[in-house]
Parts: structure tokens; C-alpha cells; sequence
């Protein structure tokens, strides 16, 4: 019978096929290996063919894909659900296939080979930065063991070294000094490689025109733009923005029960690597939000004076995430709003209440303001309120 749902459970050289026609019946259920697969799917006619989104999944995605059959990632923890009994291959692979006709079932787009590109170089570069965090710190920790103590940071470190080198302090033995000035060298190498990675993303970023657009956004910079392209692509997977900053976890959870809503932190879940930099991003502009002309800054400062700057950095990183969104998805350019007539007041301040019977908001004519006219018809008083209704 014909085969109208595939799902595979990869792995590394075994892999377990089921299959099931349209109403749902199994009709293939066998293990194949890496060459018998591409066959199998080679032959097989055209399907909806399920996967779990793991590694070399976009791989497989693409080459299944060159077949004439439709692919559709999924995350592995919305298919264990499906999982009837004990965990092994054949389960798995039966499990996925009946996930993945679930109509409301969301899955993960595939993702090409330039954007696994770029995904790679920001994960060689954050590896690098990892291991220059832990040599500057063990560095560090050996020299406060001879009593040199250096303040906290790369600069006063590359300012301190030099120093204990060349007046070969004598706190420190000969195999000491020898192994400081190799670590210093190794120091001065992971630099420069990070020098080098700054400037490869910096030439992706130009030859992208998505990642231009994004950079025009503040709190976005060369690092985020790519990742996020890398990562999302044109994010028309997600139907709005907040699903896209749901994904990235920048959105509260939330608890219900018995009609009552608890609103907690904010999630943290999906990229925590794509959180991070835009997290970051929001905080460096926070800092320079003196040089913004727009209503997105005022804002952001109002938020910061509100709440305070964790907060506020939060906020603005959900905030930039759907602009993200919207950018990538319909192709716009980035434009700032400006300012509102009433947000020329001081920062965190509120505006003064309206008099009784003037209107406010998109009803009114005008904004109110402190020294409002009175109305031309005044209210009635207190005593003859609701009088008029009663019968004589």
C-alpha cells in the first residue's frame, strides 16, 4: 500500500523507518543503514516524512528533501509524548510518525546551508570566548598565589602582565615566569582569533541585506543580527512576534488554576545564546539612550526609571525581538516613531488627571494638561445627582 506518512528516527549509521498509508495503518516498520536509507527514500513516492530536530537533521531534511518529499521537524520533547512504552528505536521511530500528523503540532524549519555556516562561526567564536574567560581566570588564580593580585577584567591584565614579565618580580620562581609568559602568549593568540571572527561576521553581516536591516534597530548589533538570521531565517514560522520572543523565552510564565492567573519570570527557554545577545544589546543601548530621537526611547528611559534597568533591559530585548520579527517577515526597513507630544515631560513622571467631564485619551480633542478650561457645562453636584430620572 502506498505510503503517505514517514517517520525516522536518525541516528548515526542505524536508522528505524515506520511508515503508515492515509488512514493510518502501519506498512513499513525496518531499520536501514546510511546508503540503504538514500535508497529507500530514492524510491519511495512522494510523503510527509517527520523527524526529531537533533543533530544532522538539517542534513537529512535537505537531501530527503531533493527527493520530492515534504519534511517536518519537530522538537523531541513534543514527541515523546507520543511514545507508547519503553523507549528504543522502533517506538520512536512509530512515535514520530504519529506526531507529526497532529494538525497542531509545531515544527521547525530547515535550515540551509549558509545559514549552518554562520550558526557555526558564532559557535567556534563563543567557544573561544569561553576559553579565554577560563585562562584569564586561572591566570589570575595562580598569580594571587605568589601574592599578585590583579583587578577583575582583560585590560588590567594586559596591563599587568608585561609588567611582572619583564621585572621578573621576585615573588615568582623561574618555572613560574615561564609558564606565565606561555599563557600570556596563549592569551594574546585567542585575541587575535577573536579579532579575525569579529571581522568574518562583520563581512557576513554586509553581505546579508536582512542582517543590515536588523542592525538599524538599537540594541541590535553585528553579533545578534547574524544569529538571529542564522537561527530564524525569514521567521515565517511564527505567526506574530511574540511567538518569536516566546521562542527565545523573553516572555513571563504563567500559572492557571481555578481562574486565577500567577505571572512569574520569564521563561528562559529556546536559544539561550540568541537570549544572551539580545539581552546585552538592550543594555548597551540603555546606556547611550540619551543619543535616541524617538518614541522607542523615551520609552525605554520611562521603563528604566520605572522599574529599574534589569527590567527595562528585559523588556526592550522582548521589544526588539518582535521588531525583529516584523523586519524579517515582511521585509521592511527599521523606522523610529517619534516622539509623542506628551512625552516631552520628565522621565517617569505621570500626567496630571483630567478635570471632571473633559475627555482624554483618543476621545479627546486635545491632550489634558495641568490648567485644563473648565467645561462649559459643569457637572452637577453631588446633591442632585440622579435626580433628574425620578418621577414628580
Amino acid at each position: 500500500m502506498k505510503v503517505t506518512t514517514l517517520g525516522i528516527d536518525l541516528a548515526k549509521n542505524i536508522f528505524r523507518v515506520h511508515g503508515c498509508d492515509a488512514r493510518g495503518k502501519a506498512v513499513v516498520s525496518k531499520s536501514l543503514t546510511r546508503r540503504q536509507l538514500t535508497l529507500f527514500m530514492a524510491q519511495l513516492e512522494p510523503c510527509v516524512v517527520g523527524m526529531e530536530a537533533c543533530p544532522t537533521s538539517n542534513y537529512w531534511a535537505r537531501e530527503i528533501q531533493k527527493f520530492g518529499h515534504e519534511v517536518r521537524l519537530m522538537a523531541p520533547r513534543f514527541v515523546k509524548a507520543y511514545v507508547k512504552a519503553n523507549k528504543n528505536d522502533t517506538a520512536d521511530a512509530e512515535a514520530i510518525c504519529e506526531a507529526v500528523r497532529r494538525p497542531t503540532m509545531r515544527f521547525v524549519a530547515v535550515k540551509s546551508t549558509a545559514q549552518q555556516d554562520v550558526q557555526a562561526v558564532h559557535r567556534v567564536r563563543a567557544q573561544l570566548v569561553k576559553t579565554r574567560i577560563a585562562l584569564a581566570n586561572q591566570l589570575r588564580g595562580l598569580l594571587a598565589e605568589y601574592g599578585i593580585v590583579i583587578a577583575k577584567g582583560f585590560a588590567p591584565l594586559r596591563c599587568a602582565l608585561p609588567a611582572i614579565l619583564e621585572n621578573r618580580d621576585d615573588r615568582l620562581s623561574g618555572i613560574m615566569c615561564e609558564l606565565v609568559a606561555e599563557m600570556s602568549e596563549r592569551l594574546k593568540l585567542m585575541e587575535e582569533r577573536l579579532r579575525q571572527y569579529d571581522l568574518r561576521i562583520r563581512r557576513l553581516m554586509r553581505q546579508d541585506e536582512r542582517c543590515l536591516r536588523l542592525a538599524e534597530v538599537p540594541g541590535i548589533g553585528e553579533l545578534t543580527a547574524t544569529a538571529l538570521v542564522a537561527t530564524v531565517g525569514n521567521a515565517r514560522e511564527f505567526k506574530s512576534g511574540r511567538e518569536l520572543a516566546a521562542y527565545l523565552g523573553l516572555v513571563p510564565k504563567h500559572r492557571a488554576s481555578g481562574g486565577k492567573t500567577v505571572m512569574l519570570g520569564i521563561s528562559k527557554r529556546g536559544d539561550t545564546y540568541l537570549r544572551t545577545l539580545l539581552v546585552h544589546g538592550a543594555r548597551a543601548a540603555l546606556r547611550i539612550n540619551s543619543r535616541w530621537h524617538g518614541a522607542h526611547g523615551v520609552w525605554a528611559e520611562g521603563l528604566k526609571a520605572r522599574r529599574g534597568p534589569n527590567i527595562a533591559a528585559v523588556a526592550l530585548a522582548n521589544k526588539n525581538a518582535r521588531v525583529a520579527w516584523k523586519l524579517l517577515s515582511s521585509g521592511e526597513r527599521y523606522r523610529p516613531l517619534p516622539p509623542r507630544p506628551n512625552q516631552n515631560q520628565d522621565i517617569g513622571a505621570r500626567a496630571p488627571r483630567a478635570p471632571l467631564g473633559q475627555q482624554t485619551g483618543r476621545r479627546g480633542a486635545v491632550r489634558v494638561v495641568a490648567d485644563a478650561k473648565p467645561a462649559a457645562c459643569p457637572p452637577p453636584s453631588r446633591s442632585v445627582r440622579g435626580q433628574a430620572g425620578k418621577p414628580l
